[in-house]
Order: structure tokens, then sequence, then C-alpha cells
């Protein structure tokens, strides 16, 4: 089981999304893997400034999904927080592209945990449109 921390940010009806520049060319939510000692808050911190290039605050637990990973034969559990960019987060580090992915976007191009689990769920909700 992998166990990631990803952040969950939503402008104009679309959904932050990351391609990695290896491992898989499917978009995957900004965040990662916590060192040892982090707590989850400290890891998504890190990871915001390493791969968007920007702060994140006022973080706050979303939700927990369980799917298929990306590129990975394991499965990958996500711990998603909401939170506010303290600036225009732009492609950093080990990720290629920044995408704002819509509800009506090919779902072909996302994670299966995003496509199975996360996008249905914010439709459920009302977040996404």
């Amino acid at each position: 089981m992998i166990y990631k921390i990803g952040l969950l940010v939503v402008r104009e009806n679309r959904l932050l999304l990351c391609r990695k520049r290896y491992g898989t060319d499917l978009l995957i939510l900004p965040g990662g893997k916590p060192d040892e000692g982090e707590t989850e808050e400290q890891a998504l911190e890190r990871e915001i400034g390493e791969e968007l290039g920007t702060t994140v605050s006022a973080l706050a637990p979303f939700g927990t999904y369980e799917d298929e990973a990306a590129g990975d034969p394991r499965r990958v559990r996500i711990s998603l927080y909401t939170g506010v960019l303290g600036g225009e987060p732009a492609a950093s580090g080990e990720i290629a592209e920044l995408v704002w992915f819509g509800a009506r976007d090919d779902r072909e191009l996302v994670s299966p945990s995003i496509r199975r689990q996360i996008l249905p769920d914010l439709l459920r909700r009302g977040i996404l449109r």
C-alpha cells in the first residue's frame, strides 16, 4: 500500500491536477508521501512548496480514498485536504505540467483513484458540476 497526502484545489469549477516528469503520464493530485516524522500537514506543506512553488495554509481534512495507484501495481491510500494556496501555482521540481481539470474532461487522463473515487465524490457533493 502506498500512502499519500493530496491537496484539493478547485477554481472556476476545475480541479488542479499535475503531470509528473516520470513514472506515469496520468494526471494526479498535488502532494506526495510524508517523510519519516512528518505530520500529514507538514508533508503537504513541503510537497506543495516543492511541486507548485507556493505555500499552502488553512489545511483541513476532506476525505480518504483508496484505489489502484497510477503507474504502480500497488494500491494507494490518499488523505485529501483542502487548503488555500499562497500564490499562483507553477509546475516545479518533479512536476512537468499543471492542468485545471473539469468534470466533462476526458477521465482516462487521470489516475484511477481520481477517476473512480474522487471525481464522483466531488460531483456528489456539488463541489464540481
